[in-house]
């Protein structure tokens, strides 16, 4: 199932769906002209639009919607949860494999609230192939490099529903009822469904704006770059997994009908 996941979403987000939507229009252009121009011409709108800071802002905004904590003024909570990002397979100047750099974005400013606030931390994330799993390297990076100890690993977790599903009863177990959640501004809000669903109540902690980072220069906000691109493609992303959760529980509150 994860795998399959993978697929469909690596054909519906960017940086192949552009690409889909013109070969589609390209395949059509001579027995569908005008539904075949159509086709193509999305695809370069959407590839262009996935990468202007303007547009992409339009997408990452509603995402965004939780302010940054103010980490003098923590709010009531009983532990710090850690959610992970992914992982770099191969990293030969760390000895192997290691965090990619969005959990390491996450780490950071976990790391940061853990010395602030003395709660227990803990770091959540799996590993769908063969090698170390995420939360048992992102307590490596916790404790060897931010000198901030760990004291629950979930490492069975592939997807945010999973992290929220197994880090709970460990939570629970525990006595903890109220958490701190760590992850990017713009998975704040799957995250926190998630882990509403899971039954914790989780305060949102979130690092790693992409909104409003960018220069605030009129042309350079119809500019395409790098940096908005891959804000978009993260937002679409966002997008397509709050979408699926939806279809999901429709398709659950119909079959309990």
């Amino acid at each position: 199932m994860f795998f399959l996941k993978k697929i469909a979403a690596a054909l519906l987000l960017p940086p192949f769906l552009p690409f889909l939507l013109i070969i589609a229009g390209l395949l059509l252009l001579h027995r569908q002209p005008r539904t075949g121009r159509l086709l193509a011409w999305c695809g370069v709108v959407t590839g262009i639009a996935l990468s202007l800071p303007a547009s992409v802002g339009l997408l990452v905004t509603p995402l965004e919607r939780d302010a940054a904590l103010d980490v003098r003024d923590l709010p009531a909570a009983e532990a710090i949860v850690i959610l992970g990002g992914g992982t770099r397979h191969y990293a030969p100047d760390f000895g192997g494999q290691t965090v990619n750099r969005l959990t390491l974005e996450r780490l950071r400013y976990g790391a940061l609230l853990a010395r602030h606030s003395r709660l227990p931390v803990l770091v959540s994330g799996g590993s769908p192939t063969p090698g170390i799993a995420e939360g048992i390297l992102m307590r490596r990076v916790m404790e060897e490099e931010f000198r901030v100890s760990v004291r629950w690993v979930e490492s069975q977790s592939l997807d945010t529903a999973e992290n929220a599903a197994f880090s709970v009863p460990v939570l629970r177990a525990a006595g903890v009822r109220r958490v701190l959640l760590v992850t990017h501004a713009a998975h704040m809000r799957r995250a926190l469904e998630a882990f509403e669903a899971a039954g914790m109540h989780a305060i949102p902690a979130p690092t790693a704006f992409f909104h409003g980072a960018g220069p605030a220069d009129e042309v350079v906000d119809f500019l395409p770059g790098m940096n908005a691109a891959f804000a978009g493609g993260y937002a679409a992303h966002e997008w397509l997994g709050l979408a699926a959760r939806r279809l999901t529980d429709l398709g659950g509150g119909l079959i309990r009908r």
